[in-house]
């Protein structure tokens, strides 16, 4: 079935790429986009088979989401939050489950979101905060014990698919303990508001407006069924917090080169040394950056959370992020001047690949860490950025 998806989604990068340039010039959330998506079954893409969906590894998800940021890298960023939501829900095994003290009754709140993704539902996730970004022991968006549920208060930024999405995912800080960090799976709907705030230079297509919570969630609304959870599943699964956004920018990367070989072949300058040998780094490039992702996904497959898993990555986010923004302003530059226009394709894919470096963790947190790694401490213990 994940080889469907990964057809289905080589299907549809053409309808992808072909609608890209207008949502980008509108700022605006790619409905038809999200339309194909859903009816290809890719929502349900992490979601195990035996709650409807195709069950994807890790690399199985890297692959798609390389491929249809080939299309749209708008499209395929907010898709890798809902992939996101549904693989760390999915990736909770019976004996993780129990280690964690996850009660049955959560479990099946789980398997229903998780079926509901399936059948063609997809989240969002409200995790980064004005003042204190992604870090989730410095939020300010806090929850609450009420009758029947939990009470959840705070604004989040950068929410991508803000409107459009069916939940999000909202980590808060307990107010009686702020030691505490929770995550919440907030239906769309009364209590939330969104605040159009997005305007950004790359990737506008995501919608990724403020939010603003005052609402009251059923009790099994609760992530795990047991406070606090947020903070160790990160260090568990870091590759969703980290690297997920890997494969995007490696899609947009090999986008900038195929955009900038038919441009080349076009305005007839192939012939140019200088042209050929600027794309030849750049082909070169993006496929080092890809081969990481793909070693990086593999090892998250075979032994998650292991010291060398998250070593690799790093690096791939790193290498991705860095990678995708050379590449593209490299092309650019061999394309010449008429490539800057507005309405080019490698001056969008330009704009939206610089923002690869700035995704948590960005390249310079990444970079700190493998260097304190590399130099025989604890990235967690010894770096100067706090991971969480």
């Amino acid at each position: 079935m994940t080889v469907h998806a990964l057809e289905a989604a080589r299907r549809l990068t053409p309808r992808l790429a072909a609608r890209a340039g207008q949502y980008d010039r509108d700022g605006a959330f790619p409905v038809e986009d999200f339309r194909d998506l859903r009816e290809a079954g890719l929502f349900g893409l992490m979601v195990p088979r035996e709650l409807g969906g195709a069950g994807a590894t890790f690399a199985e998800y890297a692959a798609v989401a390389t491929e249809l940021a080939r299309g749209n890298g708008a499209t395929a960023l907010v898709f890798n939050m809902h992939a996101s939501v549904t693989g760390a829900l999915g990736a909770v095994t019976e004996e993780l489950a129990e280690a964690l003290g996850v009660p049955d009754e959560a479990l099946a709140a789980r398997d229903r979101l998780l079926r509901a993704a399936a059948e063609g539902s997809w989240y969002a996730v409200a995790m980064s905060e004005r003042g204190a970004g992604a870090r989730l022991s410095q939020l300010s968006t806090v929850y609450e014990p009420v009758e029947g549920g939990w009470r959840v208060k705070g604004s989040k930024t950068f929410c991508s698919g803000a409107g459009h999405a069916d939940g999000y995912l909202v980590a808060a800080r307990s107010a009686a303990d702020p030691s505490l960090v929770s995550q919440f799976l907030v239906p769309a709907g009364d209590g939330l508001t969104v605040e159009p705030t997005w305007d950004s230079l790359g990737m506008r297509a995501t919608s990724s407006h403020d939010l603003h919570l005052d609402v009251t969630v059923p009790a099994d609304r609760l992530l795990g069924g047991v406070e606090g959870l947020a903070l160790v599943v990160a260090q568990l699964m870091p590759h969703w917090l980290v690297a997920s956004y890997a494969a995007v920018y490696v899609g947009v990367a090999r986008a900038a080169v195929d955009a900038a070989a038919e441009h080349a072949n076009t305005r007839n300058l192939a012939g140019l040394p200088a042209v050929r040998a600027r794309l030849g780094r750049a082909d070169a490039a993006v496929a080092a950056a890809h081969l990481t992702v793909a070693e990086a996904a593999r090892r998250v497959d075979e032994a998650p959370g292991d010291a060398e898993t998250n070593r690799w990555v790093w690096r791939a986010k790193l290498l991705a992020g860095t990678t995708a923004a050379e590449v593209a302003a490299s092309v650019l530059e061999a394309a010449g001047t008429s490539a800057t226009r507005r309405g080019h394709p490698l001056e969008r894919l330009y704009r939206d690949a610089r923002c690869g470096s700035l995704h948590p963790a960005t390249s310079d947190v990444c970079a700190d860490w493998l260097g304190v790694a590399a130099l025989g401490g604890d990235p967690d213990r010894d770096g100067t950025a706090p991971r969480w």
